[in-house]
């Protein structure tokens, strides 16, 4: 039985006095990922893109994508079939109350979270997100080719990828630097691109094991082009398996220089 699973049925049972009976942890073919899509603010006109990367991305490799911007699916009875909740380039407050409530819950019952892009640019006046998500949103210049510096290559979403991955990509500028919080997993080089704005340690790709759940955020994901790419493809696909629990990887903060 999952974390997940068993944090839904203390829940259940508490509320309920209703037993669950166990099951196993879902294998890769029984694997059900939600993918949100709700924007309040700016619309990514890559959204689409996005959600056909991830539904193919479930073809190939046996797992079930569900597609989504209706928030009322935040509840307890609907989380508790999923194992990863997929923030694909949401913004601004796409969660009332009660489905945030339900959120917590699920994250909190070993639930799975995987931010791309945009969703460090949502639910900023709900603190537990943005702890969640590990960073938010300040600006970014214009879309050009940058180097990420990998500075993690035995993380399932970064193994296959080279020291200096070379892409192109709208590059974000955070409020804060998470590094100390989050597991850093990759960083921009400033020096190759125009309008880096973090003092030379910028993070663009992160992860952590929060309140009960597992977080990955990666900042790529802008531009369609992103989403046609194998090796960001193969990036998101280590993010999803990671998050529902299917691969594991040594997470703990990273406070400071992690380029080895």
């Amino acid at each position: 039985m999952t974390n997940r699973s068993i944090g839904v049925c203390l829940l259940v049972w508490s509320v309920f006095g209703v037993a669950c009976t166990s099951s196993p942890a879902p294998k890769a073919d029984e694997m059900h990922v939600l993918v949100f899509s709700r924007t309040a603010g700016f619309r990514h006109g890559s959204i689409p893109a996005g959600i056909e990367a991830i539904e193919s991305l479930g073809e190939e490799h046996g797992f079930a994508v569900e597609p989504t911007e209706d928030p009322t699916l935040f509840t307890d009875a609907a989380l508790a079939r999923i194992d990863a909740v997929i923030f694909l380039n949401t913004t601004g407050d796409v969660l009332d109350d009660d489905q945030q409530a339900a959120f917590e819950r699920y994250i909190r019952g070993g639930g799975g979270y995987v931010g791309i892009h945009a969703a460090t640019d949502t639910e900023y006046d709900w603190p537990w997100y943005g702890t969640l998500v590990g960073a938010y949103f300040k600006a970014h210049p214009r879309i050009q080719e940058a180097t990420v510096l990998v500075s993690d290559r035995h993380h399932p979403a970064m193994r296959h990828l080279p020291e200096r991955w070379v892409r192109t990509d709208e590059w974000y500028v955070f409020r804060e630097n998470p590094r100390g919080r989050v597991h850093v997993l990759a960083t921009l080089d400033e020096t190759t691109y125009e309008g880096g704005g973090m003092d030379l340690d910028h993070p663009i790709v992160w992860c952590h094991e929060f309140d009960g759940g597992r977080a990955f955020y990666t900042g790529g994901g802008h531009t369609n082009e992103s989403y046609a790419d194998p090796a960001f493809r193969r990036h998101l696909l280590g993010a999803i398996r990671w998050a529902a629990g299917l691969e594991d990887a040594q997470v703990g903060a990273t406070i400071w220089d992690d380029h080895e």
